[in-house]
């Protein structure tokens, strides 16, 4: 039933978008994937294709992004991260920061499959200096779990704190290893050992003694280290509230937490900010059709309406609606 409403509202007169969000953003991965095979054996056509030939903008960001298993999501984002005019920095850290060691498995596969390159050899070449070690770091995917050793959380601690105060090479790459390398547990227990050395949160003194997307990515990893859905709320209220909308960052956010923690991520959001996710981008949406349409504020539908229809339709569903199981 999904497969034949998708080859009607694709295969029409017009395309009829409607149709699409509702039942793209009402089904899980798996579902959409056997959606897709449906739709082959239907029609003989492959259906991200005629989404990319139906749809433009960020609508069709959005629903060609729902298609991709996760694993070849990431990919996908992480390819034109590195491939596109420019590096897009924030894109790779927000990926590698917060990713498990299976996820990561899992997204180099994808990598090498979809763009026969490998994603270490392209990390290496597209971006430099510590942010790259890093970065390469965390792509290795070899992160201890589950294991802590109350014993060396001090001495961690006193080297991270070392780190921060000398800032030599070596330094740096010590503190990168540690950071990428040890588990959440034992880094729990070793930023908790900073705190008393230091008398200061590791956060805080990132910030003071590095800069640029080093820095970043260093802050990245310890908050997702403390609580991955604060970190993306934080990335989600950053993206929404800075001017101009960064339409790719909330979209690959949504898309690629939705069956992991966007529940967890919307209270966070609600708790920290104290309006919901839904709320922001709905007003944030408003107010960019205002702007740029050129005076003609009148035929723009008010915040109190809805207008997830007129522009990045699939987001509003995304923080507001629950999945339906389907039927194909």
């Amino acid at each position: 039933m999904d497969a034949q409403l998708l080859g009607g509202a694709l295969q029409g007169i017009s395309c009829e978008k409607d149709v699409l969000i509702d039942i793209l953003t009402q089904r899980c991965n798996s579902q959409r994937l056997m959606i897709a095979e449906a739709y082959r054996d239907m029609y003989g056509r492959d259906l991200i294709t005629d989404l990319k030939e139906n749809l433009s903008h960020h609508l069709k960001e959005v629903m060609v992004g729902l298609m991709y298993p996760p694993a070849s999501y990431d990919a996908h984002e992480l390819w034109h991260a590195l491939k596109g005019v420019d590096t897009e920095e924030k894109c790779l850290i927000d990926i590698l920061a917060s990713r498990t060691n299976m996820e990561i498995f899992q997204m180099k596969e994808a990598y090498l499959m979809q763009y026969n390159n490998d994603l270490q050899q392209d990390i290496d070449s597209e971006t430099s200096g510590h942010f790259r070690d890093t970065l390469m770091n965390l792509a290795q995917g070899t992160r201890m779990e589950g294991y802590a050793d109350p014993s060396t959380a001090a001495q961690d601690a006193m080297i991270l704190w070392e780190a921060c105060q000398r800032k030599t090479g070596e330094h740096k790459n010590m503190l990168q290893m540690i950071l990428c390398n040890k588990s959440y547990q034992q880094l729990w227990m070793v930023f908790q050992e900073f705190q008393s050395i230091s008398g200061q949160d590791i956060v805080d003194a990132i910030n003071e003694c590095y800069d640029g997307y080093f820095q970043e990515l260093l802050v990245a990893i310890v908050l997702c280290v403390r609580d991955k859905p604060s970190y993306f709320a934080y990335r989600l209220h950053n993206a929404i509230h800075d001017f101009g909308f960064h339409n790719k960052t909330v979209i690959r956010i949504l898309i690629a937490r939705s069956e992991i923690d966007l529940m967890t991520i919307r209270q966070r959001y609600k708790e920290r900010y104290g309006k919901s996710l839904f709320h922001d981008i709905k007003v944030s949406l408003y107010t960019l059709l205002c702007i740029f349409s050129n005076g003609t504020i009148q035929t723009v539908p008010s915040p109190t309406t809805k207008i997830q229809r007129v522009h990045l339709p699939s987001l509003t569903h995304f923080t507001k609606k629950k999945i339906k199981k389907s039927n194909v």
